[in-house]
């Protein structure tokens, strides 16, 4: 099994990462005419016929450029569950989604459309009013649904699961990015402060914890893409590494950005500095859906034969 990417993935990683490194609030316009939207949309309905491994290059790259867009929610999330021709305004940019599964509901600020779930069917949510809630992570803010009433029928119910899997793995792919631009933060920072006549990386105790970052941030990303093919390929191991995926990259991130943050001392806790962006959208990254100690129960279960 070979999670190598190919020329194609690199290419593509490498055209967001410039294009997000110069526009840090791209409007879903732009990410539909860079093809971005409808990536894995079929080209008869105006996609790019890709897949989920190309769109897990994206959420890493969206993640590590803490972008406020409605991406994750709408290509993770909802377009499984969409008709072809909704996808299909998805991938032209005319319509971004977000799905209302509680009472807090993730990019209701920038998402055009709401799909909620209703008896054995996943719907769309007309004539809402919502109300945004303020935040410590301004780049992903929640909101709360009141009234409306049910318009046209999406898809089944029974795809819940798929789509909680695909979110857990595009949670995890973002944990990724953060945690990796946290950490290029921190080496940057260790080697440019100069301390007592020598760079601090110099010293085993801001070395040290920067490494165990790294192995940490690598083995989580052998597990985001893991879960990523697995999602991509339909295999029936997907949910468990979904959520492994997520359990351990947002504890990884969390932890990357707080040994930056300390590795730089008091700059890291300055406002005018990235990393509070970057810790934030961790703790969000962590907190949300399910918590690790779920997910790790839920695969303990599966291991002893239960679960998943």
């Amino acid at each position: 099994m070979d999670f190598s990417p190919t020329p194609e993935q690199e290419e593509l990683r490498a055209q967001a990462r410039a294009f997000l490194a110069g526009s840090l609030q791209p409007s879903w316009d732009e990410l539909a005419e860079l093809g971005w939207t409808g990536a894995s949309v079929p080209e008869a309905e105006g996609g790019t016929g890709l897949g989920f491994l190309e769109e897990a290059v994206l959420f890493e790259e969206l993640g590590r450029a803490i972008t406020p867009t409605p991406f994750r929610s709408t290509v993770a999330v909802v377009l499984p569950a969409l008709p072809p021709d909704l996808q299909g305004e998805v991938a032209r940019g005319e319509a971004s989604w977000t799905l209302a599964t509680g009472p807090l509901v993730q990019d209701l600020d920038t998402a055009t459309r709401i799909a909620y779930v209703g008896g054995d069917s996943i719907w769309e949510l007309e004539g809402a009013e919502r109300e945004i809630l303020l935040t410590n992570d301004e780049s992903r803010p929640l909101g709360v649904v009141t009234g409306g009433s049910a318009g046209r029928r999406l898809g089944s119910s029974k795809l819940l699961p798929l789509l909680r899997t695909r979110s857990l793995t595009s949670l995890a792919l973002e944990a990724c990015g953060v945690g990796a631009r946290a950490l290029e933060l921190a080496v940057d920072h260790a080697n440019e402060r100069i301390q007592f006549g020598k760079a601090i990386g110099n010293y085993q105790a801001v070395s040290h914890p920067l490494a165990t970052t790294l192995v940490e941030l690598e083995l989580g990303r052998s597990l985001a893409q893991f879960a990523a093919w697995c999602v991509a390929e339909g295999d029936d191991r997907a949910p468990v590494a979904a959520a492994a995926a997520k359990a351990h990259c947002a504890d990884a991130a969390v932890a990357a950005c707080e040994r930056s943050i300390q590795t730089h001392g008091g700059i890291g806790f300055t406002w005018e500095h990235v990393l509070h962006r970057l810790y934030k959208r961790a703790l969000g990254i962590q907190a949300w859906d399910t918590s690790g100690e779920r997910l790790r129960a839920e695969i303990a279960d599966h291991l002893l034969g239960g679960g998943l």
